[in-house]
């Protein structure tokens, strides 16, 4: 068992209550960052976040095809980026190499992504997504979709036109990476 360094627990300690500090004030309506300038009204973001955690959870509750969450964002990046090297997928996912030949294999066994060599360079092997793993992202998908719609069904029609004006916001919220100096 690894033992963290003091200053480590401290510096972790430091972090969530800052960010618990940064959540009250906001959900208080406390100025702060952007707030402070513009004067946009409060958002609590505890709420949310647990809000967007219960949502993915639910997204995630379905049968995944026999798939871990981890293998099936392996397989969506396949998918949607087309053949892929194994360290362009393991930077993708953020994921160590030992984590990737496993997880590769899984779905290379499942037939869900084969194995290719690159024509350009014999040392090197591309994933490519199979006819049975976008059988399995589609069926996932769509029950997926019948959740979500089921649900909207339970709102009223004002409920539903906030939430579809907030979508776009919650888009640009997915993409908002704050570490990207681009981003700001």
């Amino acid at each position: 068992m690894a033992v963290t360094a003091p200053s480590a627990v401290l510096q972790r300690a430091a972090r969530t209550a800052y960010a618990e500090m940064v959540s009250a004030e906001l959900a208080l309506g406390a100025p702060t960052g952007a707030d402070a300038v513009a004067g946009d009204s409060a958002v609590d973001v505890t709420r949310l976040k647990v809000a967007l955690a219960r949502l993915s959870r639910r997204l995630r509750r379905h049968e995944l095809a026999g798939l871990t969450p981890t293998q099936l964002a392996a397989l969506s990046t396949v998918e949607r980026y087309g053949p892929m090297r194994l360290g362009d997928l393991a930077a993708a996912e953020g994921i160590a190499p030992s984590t990737l030949t496993r997880l590769v294999t899984a779905l290379e066994e499942s037939g869900h992504v084969r194995r290719c060599t690159d024509p350009n360079d014999a040392r090197v092997s591309t994933l490519a997504i199979t006819p049975h793993g976008l059988d399995a992202l589609e069926r996932i998908r769509t029950e997926n979709t019948l959740m979500l719609t089921a649900s909207l069904q339970l709102l009223t029609p004002e409920q539903r036109r906030v939430l579809a004006a907030a979508v776009p916001v919650l888009e640009q919220l997915a993409e908002a990476d704050p570490a990207d100096p681009r981003a700001r």
